[in-house]
């Protein structure tokens, strides 16, 4: 564990010198080589290399959470496109054109386009779209033929997602007018103190219907969570299950995540179930949906997976998950996947947005 540890930090430090180095080639192009400059270059760019580790050791400083962010999202982008930049260099050798000139503009379009893909990213990571689902269940409740469902998860309401980010949430709901506000994990961002400073337990007070949800990985902190979220409008179910007014039965698990959590096994909560009633499943991780269909679950509703939030991150969600994003049907059970309102560690999306899901569904006359 300790080699695997020292091999990241050992990786990580070199990329930082080859994109370190690469700038400061560019830069000498533009400004000359000054020792003085060097210095500071190389200081300022340890520093903010480092700033995501330093916003934990300053209790969470939003300063540097949003300097650790803003960090990563660069290293994101010139892993990608310093290589391309370094073979256009070597391949310029032969060819005319003068080296200090190549050198200088392929900087500027490297530049440029991380400003473009920065702010298409942010775009993306705070202008969540709507996503809807037509689905049926071939089950009859009494009295009632169609259900209107929100789902919303991973909003990692904290630093990088505030109070402005809740209060769209909020009135999207509200002006959908849904029977059902459904929350599968991934409330806060491991954090909860700006959860409650930025008054969103307030804000989310305000859902105009009943409000249900799980827990995820980042629902995590040295307080009652349960008690919080509670206290905010929602109900929250840690491996229980709840016989709704809509006629469905709603269960909620504990998150796969917490290791040193016991969490029911699921066969356990199916045995308090009335199977002749819809069954929803909040499991926050989209794990196990064999184990799902074959206890009669009906709709299973997740998030986590954030369809990878950056790509080439979506391939490798769609290799570990069965359904990484979007809908699926496993015989009986049909599996609905978010990528999520919030965003994680990035401020930004790239190749997938984040979303506001609508479930319509329809049961059998």
């Amino acid at each position: 564990m300790w080699a695997v540890g020292i091999g990241i930090i050992l990786l990580y430090n070199l990329l930082i010198f080859y994109i370190g180095y690469n700038i400061w080639v560019w830069l000498k192009h533009i400004s000359g080589d000054r020792k003085s400059i060097k210095i500071i270059f190389w200081v300022a760019l340890i520093i903010f290399a480092y700033s995501f580790v330093f916003s934990r050791w300053l209790d969470e400083s939003i300063f540097f959470t949003w300097l650790g962010a803003i960090w990563l999202s660069l290293f994101y982008f010139l892993i990608l496109l310093l290589p391309v930049a370094n073979i256009a260099v070597f391949i310029r050798r032969f060819t005319k054109l003068p080296k200090e000139k190549f050198i200088k503009w392929t900087g500027y379009s490297i530049l440029v386009m991380i400003v473009c893909a920065f702010s298409f990213g942010v775009y993306n990571a705070y202008s969540p779209k709507a996503k809807s689902y037509q689905i049926n269940i071939p089950k009859q409740v009494e009295g009632k033929q169609s259900l209107k469902i929100i789902m919303a998860s991973d909003m990692h309401f904290g630093d990088l997602s505030g109070s402005g980010q809740a209060k769209k949430l909020v009135e999207y709901i509200n002006f959908q007018k849904p029977d059902l506000v459904l929350f599968p994990g991934d409330i806060i961002d491991d954090d909860i103190t700006p959860f409650l400073e930025e008054g969103i337990p307030d804000i989310l007070k305000q859902i105009q219907a009943p409000v249900y949800a799980s827990l995820g990985n980042h629902d995590r902190d040295d307080v009652d969570l349960v008690k919080i979220f509670n206290n905010s409008g929602m109900k929250v179910l840690d491996d229980e299950v709840l016989n709704l007014p809509e006629g469905i039965v709603l269960v909620g698990r504990k998150d796969k995540g917490y290791q040193d959590v016991v969490r029911a096994e699921l066969p356990a909560l199916m045995n308090q179930v009335d199977s002749k009633k819809p069954v929803f499943l909040l499991e926050h991780q989209p794990y196990d949906l064999d184990i799902a269909e074959k206890n009669g679950v009906d709709l299973i509703l997740s998030g986590h997976t954030h369809r990878g939030q950056v790509a080439p991150g979506n391939l490798i969600t769609n290799m570990i998950f069965e359904n990484d994003w979007g809908y699926l049907k496993k015989g009986e059970l049909q599996s609905i996947v978010s990528s999520g309102f919030g965003v994680w560690g990035l401020p930004l999306r790239i190749g997938t947005r984040s979303e506001i899901v609508q479930i319509h569904v329809t049961f059998k006359p």
